[in-house]
């Protein structure tokens, strides 16, 4: 494994209900990834490809039948543990849950207090911290989701978005190397989505932490650095944002779409107009309909 390798995935494969992966019952079935320490990746695919189970094998709340898996150094070999030849121990869990957080879709199953301060304390508390670091992670997490205001708040009574942002520091707490978001903005209103995907591309491109992003909204997804789609738990893409979602075709075929201005460019590309390729946010594209119109208008100018 490289030095700035965080995650590395070999051959993985994982059936539910079952020790054996077969291609029938398998959800996830030889995926290979490599994830580099400060990557931010966005995970996309149709319901039921492998997302979410690909996330908590990751975090081991869930243990892969076959291949290998090597977080930080730290190495799972399946198929020893599926032929008995190994086990996995409390602490290899432990210290793999360490480096890898994970923030869910419904932020109220992971919030366990009545304080917010008091939530994110509960990680380094079970670590067995002094209280003087607990005080400084608590501090500092609640800083770096905004939410030091809320501190002594109660967190039922906060918004989605900003219970959701607590949960975010409940893990920044434990101090991991990387932040996994399991659809987490999938649950909130519009200005709850912004304030999580905000707080996502800071701790990516501020604190430099490795995110990694498992969601079904397209616009979302544009946002990153990388994208992997999976299909019926295999790796169908992965590249830029502008790579994957330029093969729109290669995407419909799987059941998914491309953000609605790229989808639009498509369209009229189609019918002849001559438009540049790789638009992706909302603004690039207004830009080269803009561009398309005046040229149009120039062209039907001339010929009058």
């Amino acid at each position: 494994m490289m030095k700035d390798e965080l995650i590395k995935i070999q051959g993985l494969c994982f059936a539910y209900g079952s020790e054996s992966c077969s291609e029938e019952l398998a959800a996830i079935r030889n995926v290979h990834i490599t994830i580099r320490t400060g990557e931010y990746v966005a995970i996309i695919g149709h319901n039921g490809s492998g997302k979410s189970t690909l996330a908590k094998l990751l975090n081991l709340i869930l243990i892969p039948n076959g291949g290998q898996m090597s977080i930080d150094g730290h190495t799972i070999d399946a198929d020893k543990l599926a032929d008995k030849s190994a086990t996995l121990t409390d602490d290899e869990v432990f210290e793999v849950r360490k480096r890898i957080g994970m923030v869910f879709q419904n932020p109220d199953n992971q919030l366990v207090a009545n304080v917010v301060e008091e939530d994110v304390a509960f990680g380094p508390e079970n670590l067995g911290l002094p209280s003087e670091e607990i005080r400084r992670r608590v501090d500092e997490a609640l800083d770096t989701v905004d939410m030091r205001a809320y501190a002594l708040h109660a967190p039922h009574k906060l918004s989605g978005g900003q219970k959701q942002r607590v949960a975010i520091a409940g893990v920044l707490a434990m101090k991991p190397r990387c932040v996994i978001f399991d659809e987490s903005t999938a649950m909130l209103d519009p200005k709850g989505r912004g304030e999580i995907l905000d707080t996502m591309e800071r701790l990516n491109r501020v604190e430099g932490m490795t995110v990694l992003h498992i969601t079904h909204h397209m616009s979302e997804a544009v946002r990153a650095g990388r994208v992997i789609v999976l299909n019926d738990g295999e790796v169908y893409m992965d590249g830029t944002p502008k790579e994957v979602f330029g093969r729109v075709e290669a995407l419909r075929a799987i059941g998914l779409e491309v953000p609605q201005g790229t989808e639009l460019l498509h369209r009229l590309s189609g019918r002849g107009y001559e438009l540049p390729g790789g638009c992706l946010s909302p603004e690039e594209c207004a830009e080269a309909l803009q561009e398309l119109i005046e040229k149009e208008r120039k062209n039907g100018a001339d010929k009058e």
